[in-house]
């Protein structure tokens, strides 16, 4: 999924620990369909909307959302902006250094290249993906050209008006643009990325993450939570 480039200044921030709050916010994105976005409601909807408010029912924690934009999504947890991160992120290294992860709540999604042409070269075209993402880092490492957008439906628009050959992005967030648009068809092969998906937390908030993990696994265990990635069809199941 997502990997962000981090400034030190940003990161050098602290904030209190989160259990000492009356309410827990839970920070997202509100952007990226179907994992998170804003409903014709107005209302944020999606498969981290349900699976974040069925997480604090079984935590017994008051919670509410919180969006923001991408790019600055984990500054603004470390600066006490909101106290978790549930906004599709991948659990890597780089991360996993700066702020503490919960399990993964979905295994790893595959990413596939969406464009409007079955012959092109995804290894030496251009390629669109959202900034700080690991579609991003990956392409970078390839013999393609990569164009970064700050949001999702920017990368999309560039392959649609000719600047980008393809978008490298999470396959479910490409599936239904591209059952949608007659224009653009799937290219190449899908690429597997990350370790799977978990919530974001500050490092010193140790029991909050404590709990989380507590209903994660327990939806895990009575099959809620396979039921929830089937609903939103954002990734394979837990065996």
């Amino acid at each position: 999924m997502k990997k962000l480039i981090l400034s030190t200044a940003a990161l050098a921030l602290s904030a209190g620990m989160a259990l000492s709050a009356d309410t827990i916010r839970l920070g997202t994105e509100g952007a990226y369909a179907p994992w998170n976005f804003i409903n014709d409601s107005g209302e944020l909807d999606g498969f981290e909307r349900d699976l974040g408010d069925e997480l604090c029912t079984r935590a017994e924690l008051t919670c509410e959302w919180v969006t923001t934009d991408w790019d600055s999504i984990i500054p603004n947890l470390v600066s006490g902006n909101y106290d978790a991160i549930l906004a599709g992120m991948s659990i890597n290294e780089e991360r996993d250094a700066v702020i503490d992860f919960t399990q993964n709540y979905t295994p790893p999604d595959p990413s596939a290249y969406l464009g409007m042409d079955e012959g092109i070269d995804v290894t030496s075209g251009i390629i669109a993906a959202q900034s700080g993402t690991l579609q991003a880092d990956y392409i970078a490492e390839t013999g393609a050209t990569l164009v970064e957008f700050a949001t999702p439906e920017e990368t999309i628009a560039a392959v649609r008006n000719g600047e980008a050959d393809a978008v490298l992005a999470d396959k479910s967030y490409l599936v239904p643009i591209e059952a949608e648009d007659s224009d653009l068809i799937f290219v190449g092969e899908n690429v597997a990325l990350g370790d799977g998906i978990g919530m974001g937390l500050r490092e010193s908030d140790g029991a909050l993450r404590e709990k989380f993990d507590a209903a994660i696994q327990s939806m895990k265990d009575d099959g809620s939570l396979n039921e929830l990635i089937t609903k939103w069809e954002v990734s394979s199941t837990f065996e």
